[in-house]
């Protein structure tokens, strides 16, 4: 059920019925010469929406826009500072609770998010007002994404580039693969550390185009493979979050004192 096409109505029996809601999650930033903009966003967008159709559970509109300042010395990258972003999705999430919404899955495809959500998540934990967790598709199947690729890459690699191959091809410039490939860079963790301490903050520190792996691995098949394998997660996922009552997923309550025990 995606929410901008349903009626008021409509949407009130789903939470007479129904109190989960999908977010997706992404951002609008470089991804190199053979990727669009968008393409965080698209990625997250079409897994929620498939996962959607399939459980029948509310989706909401994409969030297309994150923290991505990192991404900043490339043209076209759009940002919001994480404070804002913050309070941004909260406020959004507080209005989906409004309504009756208290479970929520943030489908996000962008790792500058992961902290931000997980913080918002904690948020309207601590309170009570709602069950919210950050979901990642990428980190649902480690083991396939390893299978497929021999050298892998955390921004606009091959995994992002087979993705959207699948869901969006006329927006993948597959003739500039190599391109990408050799003008980007592989990225090894130690070489960016000195001394136990991670030393950059941008993107271009690390890769001229901005982009890390060997892209020429990416086919719409793995790309097809990645999206049901991420779909069938996050379908289990929705469906594990639903089968939980909810006071099962708030707070426990506060530990009494010893003396208050007889203790």
């Amino acid at each position: 059920m995606y929410l901008p096409h349903q009626t008021w109505p409509d949407l009130s029996r789903y939470v007479d019925e129904e109190s989960v809601a999908i977010v997706p999650l992404g951002s609008t930033e470089q991804h190199g010469p053979q990727l669009p903009e968008g393409t965080d966003y698209l990625i997250a967008e079409a897994l929620a929406r498939e996962a959607a159709d399939r459980t029948g559970f509310l989706c909401t509109p994409v969030l297309p826009i994150g923290v991505s300042s990192h991404h900043r010395q490339f043209p076209g990258t759009m940002w919001v500072e994480a404070p804002v972003f913050r309070d941004f999705v909260e406020s959004f999430s507080r209005n989906l609770t409004y309504h009756g919404i208290d479970r929520i899955v943030y489908v996000n495809a962008h790792g500058g998010n992961v902290a931000h959500l997980r913080e918002v998540g904690r948020r309207l934990h601590e309170d009570g007002t709602a069950y919210a967790i950050e979901w990642m598709w990428d980190e649902s199947i480690p083991g396939l994404i390893d299978e497929v690729f021999e050298t892998l890459g955390p921004h606009g690699g091959p995994k992002e580039t087979a993705m959207c191959m699948h869901i969006a091809g006329e927006l993948v410039g597959e003739d500039r693969l190599e391109e990408a490939r050799d003008g980007g860079a592989t990225f090894d963790h130690e070489v960016a550390r000195v001394h136990g301490a991670r030393t950059f903050y941008d993107a271009i520190e690390n890769s001229p185009n901005g982009v890390f792996g060997d892209q020429t691995d990416a086919t719409p098949e793995i790309g097809e493979r990645l999206f049901d394998a991420a779909t069938e997660q996050l379908v289990s996922l929705l469906e594990w979050l639903d089968d939980r009552p909810i006071a099962d997923l708030l707070p426990e309550p506060h530990v009494e004192s010893g003396a208050e025990n007889g203790v």
